[in-house]
């Protein structure tokens, strides 16, 4: 017999053990890239700068807001025109996401592009860079990709670049069912995942940096 205190510490141990096993589920699940394309896939070239921080006005409580931004260069040589449709995520290792974009004002994108005008004088903001990706050197495509500050207890975050390819994949979702009792199925797309650990003591935020741990392709 259990007391009610050890009855609850179980069923946390059990939660606990069941989220292991659906993220097992899901990493098992999950394909890779294809290493040779298929015919019509098509993937852009990226370059990209690691993240760097800036402060721009006030937070509501008065704070200096802060946000972490990089610059992707990408150009389309597939030999025809692509569509761009990307989505940027930013995830730490306590799970928190933030979608790129969010809270970035005209004012911000301008304080970025007048840093960086000398190297990039055709800096666009990743919500303006329109949908299409012209073929060619001639039409490389300078993106500035801008987060708000994440929590400064993080020791490690990923940022998730979507966008750069048609590549995708589908797979049964672990858990979830249709009415049917059918597992619903869940798309992929190929994205780029870079990797990167946090230098820095959590009461010194502006003395924070990044040290770069790697990128690879994943099906997300």
């Amino acid at each position: 017999m259990f007391s009610d205190e050890g009855d609850a510490m179980k069923r946390v141990f059990c939660g606990i053990l069941g989220i292991w096993a659906v993220a097992a589920c899901v990493s098992f699940a999950a394909p890779e890239p294809a290493i040779v394309p298929a015919p019509g896939q098509w993937t852009v070239n990226i370059e990209f700068t690691h993240p760097q921080q800036i402060v721009f006005g006030r937070s509501s409580d008065n704070q200096p807001a802060r946000f972490w931004y990089t610059i992707i260069t990408l150009t389309n040589n597939t030999g025809y025109d692509v569509d761009f449709y990307p989505r940027c995520d930013l995830m730490t290792d306590n799970f928190q996401i933030t979608t790129a974009g969010k809270f970035v004002s005209p004012a911000l994108f301008e304080q970025i592009r007048k840093r960086h005008r000398s190297r990039y004088p055709f800096l666009e903001r990743l919500d303006k860079a329109g949908n299409k990706i012209l073929e060619g050197e001639d039409n490389t495509k300078d993106i500035a990709v801008v987060w708000p500050d994440f929590d400064s207890q993080a020791k490690n975050i990923k940022l998730f670049v979507t966008g750069l390819s048609n590549e995708t994949a589908a797979i049964d979702h672990p858990v979830s069912k249709d009415k049917n009792d059918e597992p619903i199925r869940v798309f992929l797309r190929k994205t780029l995942e870079l990797n990167y650990a946090l230098r820095s003591d959590a009461a010194l935020r502006s003395d924070a940096s990044l040290v770069y741990k790697g990128k690879r392709w994943i099906m997300r």
